[in-house]
């Protein structure tokens, strides 16, 4: 059930300015062509695509030279070397400092914190380091080219160190951006203006769609714009904002309230930080009630 739910939430596809890199940019990427894949399918193609089009791109982490815990990386290494792709010590506050490093000089750094609940001892380097690099610098210096990915949230059956869903804590700082996508098409258009953007990014998947979220996903380069909520059911009587994994539950509530006569407006923020003030004001204006 919750496979349809999301696969009925990648309609709207859309594209950012070219960065001088190769991207697909056409209509082509509104027509629902492409092929049928899950979630964590959809994550391995975005860093096929990512590695092959740049080559200053790295992918490293624990584990990730022989795919992952949840195979995301499977067949990296050995298309593209272990040079570019390749495992690091159990040591979070290591592997996101090296990432700092390496984005500062000019590298599209790719880090993989194995599960979110350990990102917290990167924590500081997050924070403290790669937030504020740009403004500490006066703008000489950046490490824009971080991108920082975690699998997120539960699945039933991983305990209290494989089931948190700590987003929460990285959008009070400014200095970076947080990303959560909410099906296989989003998650590859998302992942791609992640690597791009000028601006380092924490890149939460949501581990319990992995193979549960199936839908179309256009095989081509393709992006999906930051910062950029989506209205994914239109209503108004209630406006009903989530992200990630809870949109396909909040679906499934406003089927439910449609039942009781309520109309909800269902909006995928996408983006945490900077978040889409813009049209979450927007339907609050219609509806005059806010559910988050």
């Amino acid at each position: 059930m919750a496979a349809t739910f999301l696969s009925r939430f990648g309609r709207s596809l859309a594209c950012t300015s070219r960065r001088g890199f190769s991207t697909a940019c056409d209509d082509k990427l509104l027509l629902p062509t492409g092929k049928s894949m899950n979630l964590y399918s959809a994550i391995n193609q975005a860093l096929h695509t990512a590695l092959e089009t740049d080559p200053r791109a790295f992918v490293f982490g624990e584990d990730v030279s022989f795919g992952g815990v949840f195979r995301c990386t499977t067949g990296l290494a050995d298309r593209f070397g272990k040079s570019r792709v390749f495992n690091t010590p159990l040591c979070e506050q290591g592997i996101v400092g090296f990432a700092i490093g390496l984005a500062v000089m000019g590298n599209r750094a790719i880090a993989e914190i194995q599960f979110a609940d350990y990102i917290f001892p990167a924590f500081d380097q997050i924070v403290n380091e790669a937030a504020k690099f740009r403004y500490r610098s006066g703008n000489q210096f950046n490490c824009g080219g971080l991108t920082i990915r975690a699998p997120y949230g539960a699945v039933g059956h991983g305990g209290h160190y494989h089931s948190q869903s700590p987003e929460a804590f990285f959008c009070h700082i400014p200095g970076i951006k947080v990303v959560i996508p909410r099906s296989p098409r989003q998650a590859k258009g998302l992942l791609l203006s992640c690597i791009r953007d000028p601006n380092p990014v924490v890149f939460f998947e949501p581990k319990w769609l992995y193979r549960l979220a199936v839908e179309e996903v256009p095989e081509h380069d393709f992006m999906l714009p930051l910062s950029e909520a989506e209205v994914i059911r239109e209503g108004s009587d209630i406006t009903l904002v989530g992200w990630g994994s809870q949109l396909s539950v909040m679906e499934q509530a406003c089927l439910d309230a449609e039942k009781e006569g309520i109309s909800c407006e269902l909006i995928d923020l996408k983006t945490l930080i900077p978040w889409d003030k813009e049209t979450v004001e927007s339907s609050v204006r219609k509806t005059g009630r806010l559910l988050s």
